[in-house]
């Protein structure tokens, strides 16, 4: 019967764009055959000199495009109490631990990822600006007193207008996202570390309690996660309508670092989510088989238009049926 139900969940959940790929009952191995046995090199990003993120590996056969909240984390249903009213939850509660996240997640991204600094020089990826990078050891360096901060806001550097600051403040700014990409890989298993002991406690006691009201949202999200990280050739890719650097504090704060490399999350804020897959297209090439994991209508529409499948996640059971599928291999 759990067969059965893994295999109707294909024709409900993509909207019947799974045929595109694979119809329900053909099994994943025969979809291996025709889509992946690719000889040839990867497109290998963006061709930038400086792009410290690895190239795709040649063995790749899927890449499961996930989105972030109301997916794999609930969090902005908490601050509207739309969570709490479709569960049935004490939406009083369920607003206060909204905003005790949301005060946790910007708390780390001004205190430790420079969001102070980065808010309003938003970038789409981490590697985006290291082209200005020129390497130089920041073991001693003081971003403090850098000057970075003063001419950003007094300038408006980085706003809409696209106007960019001079060579010395574009590497002062790939400095920034150097030293974040550093301790995201740092603390990727071990946010705690980065907190420190009292706001480590105070992040188990908030999470646990985050836990207990969705029902174990985040576990069954990661148990899906996890079996794709675990597998040479599946990857799981980020793409979120958060900033870049408070997205990078959620994915720490919600223990979410070790199944998503810092170079596989993108910001969608900017150029939105058509575009991040456009990129992400052109970075892992057109022989893989993509998967968009998503709850709203932006991604499923963005899927549809480069005839990725979808999975609509809307519920605990949309999460359980995924696990299901992962485990059995039809995705």
């Amino acid at each position: 019967e759990m067969f059965l139900n893994v295999l109707s969940v294909f024709s409900v959940h993509p909207s019947g764009d799974f045929d595109t790929v694979q119809s329900p009952s053909t099994p994943i191995k025969e979809l291996d055959d025709r889509a992946c046995r690719s000889g040839g090199s990867k497109s290998r990003g963006r061709g930038r000199k400086n792009n410290p993120s690895p190239p795709p590996d040649s063995d790749l056969e899927r890449v499961f495009v996930w989105d972030l909240d109301e997916t794999i984390i609930v969090f902005h249903s908490l601050l509207t109490g739309s969570y709490a009213q479709k569960y049935g939850k004490d939406p009083p509660m369920a607003v206060t631990l909204g905003l005790r996240m949301e005060e946790m997640i910007f708390n780390l991204a001004d205190t430790h990822l420079f969001f102070n600094d980065l808010e309003e020089c938003d970038q789409v990826h981490i590697d985006d600006v290291s082209s200005d990078d020129n390497g130089q050891d920041l073991s001693t360096y003081s971003f403090a007193t850098d000057g970075f901060h003063a001419a950003a806001t007094s300038a408006n550097l980085c706003l809409a207008t696209g106007v960019r600051g001079g060579v010395d403040w574009m590497r002062k700014l790939a400095f920034r996202y150097r030293r974040v990409k550093e301790l995201y890989s740092t603390y990727k298993n071990n946010v705690g570390g980065l907190l420190g002991p009292a706001k480590r406690d105070a992040w188990l006691q908030l999470r646990a309690e985050v836990e207990a009201l969705t029902d174990s949202w985040l576990t069954h999200a990661l148990k899906s996660l996890s079996i794709i990280s675990s597998r040479s050739n599946c990857v799981n890719v980020l793409v979120t309508t958060t900033q870049l650097i408070p997205a990078l504090a959620k994915v720490l704060l919600y223990s979410l670092g070790s199944v998503f490399p810092i170079e596989n999350i993108y910001s969608a804020t900017k150029i939105g989510k058509e575009s991040c897959f456009e990129r992400i297209m052109q970075r892992f090439g057109r022989k893989v088989v993509y998967v968009v994991i998503g709850d709203g209508v932006e991604e499923e529409q963005a899927a549809k238009k480069h005839n990725m499948p979808f999975w609509r996640i809307s519920s605990h059971s949309d999460l359980l049926a995924l696990h299901q599928a992962l485990e059995f291999e039809y995705l």
